[in-house]
């Protein structure tokens, strides 16, 4: 992993993902490339008269000064943890959130994007709107997910979903070279419902991939409520972030749709790094 891309708007939310892409550039010895967007307005030059290039031209300026007013704020976090050497270099661009992430993706050949999503209801609306969601389901690389309520610390157990599908070995393998840098657990979970078509041979199978690493546990749990099933094993596993990779939309609407407060409050603080599918 040699780059991380941060979109960042410098509130709260920001700043709180700001410190997870910084332990990751730790971890991975990376580069942190900052993104900072904007939208010019559409300005209809019939019926305003005044010169519209000068108006983009100050909307600019104004962006960068913010930006460059800002960035103290984020060094200064960066000391304060003791990550000031980290490489860090920004990007500042007008347009589209999502196309611009997905353009710097590819431009400066991202690795690895971190995203931070709004606290409470916010945070289920952003990570199901048109941000989180958007970037989880369009960007190749993988997105970590950090919630506003969710606070640092040394990463034990990462949980990780599957269907003992081809894919998610992939996706498995990936997460077990994060979870070795962090010296985390990695428990593997399959909610197996009524209908389900995996058999014993093919969990074997798939689990054979992973005969020799002593950090992998899987828990294979019937049940046809997949949602809250996942939602006990997060509790009850003591889960400090969820790895999955991205199915239909509505799984996560399900997902984070909690029956209890508790529940929604743990989800909260638990960070999902998304692999694409």
């Amino acid at each position: 992993m040699k780059k991380i891309l941060l979109p960042v708007d410098f509130s709260e939310t920001s700043d709180n993902a700001f410190v997870y892409a910084l332990e990751m550039a730790k971890l991975f010895k990376a580069e942190l490339v900052l993104l900072h967007t904007f939208e010019l307005p559409i300005v209809d030059s019939q019926s305003l008269p005044l010169n519209y290039a000068m108006i983009y031209e100050t909307i600019e300026l104004t962006n960068f000064e913010h930006f460059k007013e800002n960035m103290p704020k984020l060094h200064a976090i960066a000391d304060k943890r003791k990550l000031g050497h980290i490489a860090m270099r920004h990007i500042l661009m007008d347009g589209d959130l999502i196309y611009n992430i997905k353009k710097v993706v590819k431009q400066e050949n991202i690795d690895f994007v971190v995203m931070g999503t709004k606290g409470a209801e916010g945070w289920l609306d952003s990570f199901l709107g048109t941000n989180t969601s958007a970037v989880i389901s369009d960007v190749s690389v993988p997105v970590l997910s950090v919630p506003i309520d969710a606070k640092f610390s040394k990463v034990e157990n990462i949980a990780f979903t599957t269907r003992f599908r081809k894919k998610d070995i992939e996706a498995l393998v990936k997460v077990l070279v994060i979870a070795k840098k962090l010296h985390a657990k990695v428990k593997c979970l399959h909610v197996k419902t009524s209908d389900s078509d995996v058999n014993t041979d093919t969990i074997n199978r798939w689990k054979a991939h992973f005969d020799d690493d002593d950090n992998l546990q899987f828990f294979i749990i019937p049940s046809d409520e997949v949602p809250e099933t996942i939602e006990d094993f997060l509790v009850t596993q003591d889960i400090d972030l969820l790895a999955m990779l991205t199915y239909k939309r509505n799984f996560f609407v399900e997902l984070f749709t909690s029956t209890t407060t508790q529940k929604l409050s743990y989800h909260l603080r638990t960070p999902i790094l998304a692999f694409h599918e």
